[in-house]
């Protein structure tokens, strides 16, 4: 039973023993390990702190991620429609500016029908009056006796007449 049962000697210098062992961590290691595990508790629950925070953050940032896509569709919407009457506006422009060509073009035109046509009378009226005086001139010189005869002549200078 000896070695159940320790001797008093012994369980005296264990105990002196274990008392400065307690005193030199005391002393020396407690301090040090109660800081470091303090400052680690501190450093955990800033990390925690921090985390929540960019958490908080990234949950505003994508709701105003969110604002902003919607926004741009907005935007997105009003260019488009504006864009498609601005288009429309154009259009129309174009074809009343063709139709008001076109309507220019066909008034020149006339005007130049207009203007050839007045030309071309003009010439057949000078054309007339020379061969009324070619005519005149040649009844003139002949000697009309009878109107017969005068009557014959005219008819064939006019037979003879010929327009362009």
């Amino acid at each position: 039973m000896g070695l159940v049962m320790p001797n008093p000697g012994t369980i005296f210098w264990m105990l002196i023993i274990f008392g400065i062992v307690l005193f030199v961590l005391k002393k020396f290691a407690w301090k040090p390990i109660l800081n470091a595990l303090k400052e680690r508790e501190e450093s955990i629950a800033n990390a925690l702190n921090s985390a929540e925070e960019a958490k908080k953050e990234v949950a505003g940032l994508k709701a105003d991620n969110e604002k902003i896509i919607i926004e741009a569709r907005k935007e997105k919407d009003v260019i488009l429609k504006e864009a498609k009457v601005l288009q429309a506006k154009i259009v129309t422009e174009a074809k009343e500016k063709a139709t008001q060509e076109a309507q220019k073009a066909i008034e020149q035109a006339r005007q130049q029908i207009e203007a050839e046509k007045t030309a071309a009378i003009n010439e057949i009226k000078m054309q007339v009056a020379e061969l009324s005086i070619v005519i005149a001139e040649k009844v003139i010189k002949k000697e009309l006796s009878n109107k017969d005869e005068q009557k014959k002549m005219v008819d064939g200078l006019v037979d003879d007449i010929k327009l362009n």
